[in-house]
């Protein structure tokens, strides 16, 4: 089994890293394998609502999200990270998982998914909340952990020091772990979800 963790942040290794650092160290003791992908600090393009995807299978521009699609579509659960900007996540991350979930969201149905967020002092909860509502529209099982998935600092030396956020991100990479392997067993009992094709609606005036 194999998880992706997703750092939003246009810093590489800063607070947001750190958070998702020791989501790993957990996932990994009890034996899930992970990757952390860096976006990078290149601006990524919003989705142009060209619906080309339905057709493509993936996403008319061709940068990072189409990258992480093929490694998404092979993994079992997921974990995006963002720095907290203007209490919300930040842009990149925005636009990149707009695009994601909406040409491939097939591909990440079904599959646990967790977020992490980072900040200074404020923010946090307005910015989790913003990430979860991706999964939650996609048949994802969303992991929890013993609080918010937050930390707190203003550097990575800092965050380290939040003592209840790196807790909080061990027991969401055991908590992951538990549910992966709940999964697991289930699909071996034939145990699948139900699933019906999406009703949509409209509403006029």
């Amino acid at each position: 089994m194999k998880v992706l963790l997703v750092n939003g942040s246009p810093h590489e290794k800063g607070c947001t890293y750190t958070a998702l650092a020791e989501v790993e160290k957990a996932l990994n003791a009890n034996g899930i394998d992970t990757e952390i992908v860096w976006l990078g600090s290149k601006a990524i393009e919003g989705c142009r609502g060209c619906r080309a995807c339905s057709k493509l299978w993936k996403c008319v521009i061709d940068d990072q999200v189409n990258e992480f699609m093929e490694k998404a579509a092979l993994a079992d659960g997921y974990v995006f990270g963002s720095p907290v900007h203007y209490a919300s996540a930040g842009g990149a991350l925005v636009s990149f998982m707009d695009r994601l979930f909406y040409s491939s969201s097939r591909k990440l149905a079904y599959k646990p998914a967790a977020c992490v967020v980072s900040c200074r002092r404020g923010g946090a909860s307005a910015t989790f909340d913003v990430l979860n509502k991706y999964f939650t529209i996609n048949n994802m099982p969303v992991v929890s952990s013993n609080y918010w998935n937050e930390i707190h600092g203003n550097t990575a030396e800092e965050a380290a020091q939040d003592v209840e956020g790196i807790q909080t991100m061990r027991v969401l990479g055991n908590n992951m772990a538990w549910l992966l392997k709940c999964i697991e067993a289930g699909k071996a009992a034939g145990v699948e979800p139900q699933k019906e094709k999406k009703v949509l609606t409209n509403f006029i005036r």
